[in-house]
C-alpha cells in the first residue's frame, strides 16, 4: 500500500487575492513562487517561506460565495528568530500582535497576528 510522502502545500481561499498576497509577501517575507489560473477559473498564487519546502496556495475563485473564516478555525505557524524584533517590524507596517507573546512551559514563545480575510498567523520563537 502506498502512503503519502510529503506535504506539498496548504490552500486558503480568499476574497481579495492581491491584498492577501501583499500581506504574505510584504509583511511575512514570503516569496511568490508561481501564479496561474486553474482550469475551473480559480486564480492561484503559490508562496513560500525562505527556509521551507512547503508552499501556501492562495486561491480566489470568482463567482463563488464570499469567504467567511470563523474565529479560531485554522492558522499557519511560522518560525521567527525574535518576537521582540518582529514586533518592531510589524509596527513599521501599522500592525501589532493580536495575542501574546506567551511563553510555554518548554520555553518556546509564540504570538499571533491577524492576516487578511480573518485567518490567523502564529509566530514561534524557539527556546
Amino acid at each position: 500500500m502506498s502512503k503519502v510522502t510529503k506535504l506539498l502545500h496548504t490552500r486558503y481561499r480568499v476574497n481579495d487575492l492581491e491584498r492577501t498576497v501583499k500581506f504574505y509577501r510584504d509583511v511575512l517575507g514570503l516569496r511568490e513562487v508561481r501564479r496561474h489560473k486553474s482550469p475551473r477559473g480559480s486564480e492561484l498564487v503559490f508562496l513560500k517561506a525562505p527556509e521551507s519546502d512547503e508552499e501556501i496556495e492562495i486561491c480566489h475563485f470568482p463567482g463563488s460565495d464570499s469567504v467567511s473564516v470563523q474565529p479560531d478555525l485554522t492558522h499557519l505557524a511560522f518560525e521567527v528568530d525574535s518576537l521582540d524584533e518582529f514586533a518592531g517590524y510589524l509596527a513599521q507596517h501599522g500592525l501589532k500582535y493580536s495575542d501574546g507573546p506567551t511563553t510555554s512551559s518548554s520555553g518556546t514563545t509564540f504570538a499571533f497576528i491577524d492576516a487578511p480575510e480573518g485567518y490567523e498567523i502564529e509566530l514561534i520563537q524557539k527556546k
